[in-house]
């Protein structure tokens, strides 16, 4: 246990905290995300301090590790414009139906983006992608028991970056090691794939379940 007055591993939780805005005003407005302007009341030791802080207002978004029963995970390659890359990504999606239980959208992503349904899911892993610009949350959900769809059963067209999207499974072991040598660069991806090979150690006992609350 920590002397009294000091942090110790048990305080190692994220917890809700919001300091004062004293002004925002929004600067741009698009259909995925918007750009406010915070001016922030700034604790110090003998008062406050005022500054500015940009936050990108995004939507949200959930992504899938799909693992099937060979232990391998289903990747595909997106073009990315604005990092000039065409990256290998888990299944993912934007939180854009109003209501959706982040579940099923993460079931739609997994059928239209790669032909696959799963009899198994469970929540992985919570986390903010970039929480020093952006207020973005992403779910990352573990999906079994998966199996092809036939195309003709998938009523939907990819357009855009999505039209052209291959699909390989990769076997985890060998995704860990992309991950660590630097090899895949999405933040779902990296994220997912060390999570589930952390899970399985345990078999996978400490997985919270699909419709576990965001806190």
């Amino acid at each position: 246990m920590s002397p009294a007055g000091e942090l110790g591993p048990d305080d190692v939780r994220d917890r809700p905290e919001r300091w004062k805005v004293v002004a925002e005003s929004a600067v741009f407005r698009g259909p995925v995300f918007g750009v406010r302007s915070d001016r922030v009341e700034m604790p110090r030791g003998d008062g406050t301090e005022v500054v500015g802080r940009d936050v990108i207002e995004h939507t949200g978004s959930v992504g899938v590790i799909a693992l099937d029963d060979r232990d391998r995970v289903l990747l595909l390659r997106q073009y990315r414009h604005p990092v000039g890359r065409l990256l290998w990504e888990a299944p993912a999606g934007l939180r854009d139906v109003d209501g959706e239980p982040l579940h099923k959208l993460a079931e739609r992503e997994l059928l239209e983006e790669s032909g696959y349904r799963a009899e198994r899911w469970d929540t992985l892993a919570d986390v903010f992608p970039s929480p020093g610009m952006a207020d973005e949350r992403t779910r990352i959900f573990l999906a079994r028991g998966v199996a092809e769809v036939p195309a003709g059963q998938i009523d939907f067209e990819r357009v855009h970056e999505e039209a052209d999207m291959p699909v390989v499974w990769v076997p985890l072991e060998d995704a860990v090691r992309k991950v660590l040598a630097g090899e895949l660069h999405n933040m779902i991806t990296c994220v997912g794939v060390l999570a589930v090979h952390a899970a399985r150690a345990s078999g996978f006992a400490g997985l919270r379940p699909v419709d576990a609350p965001e806190t």
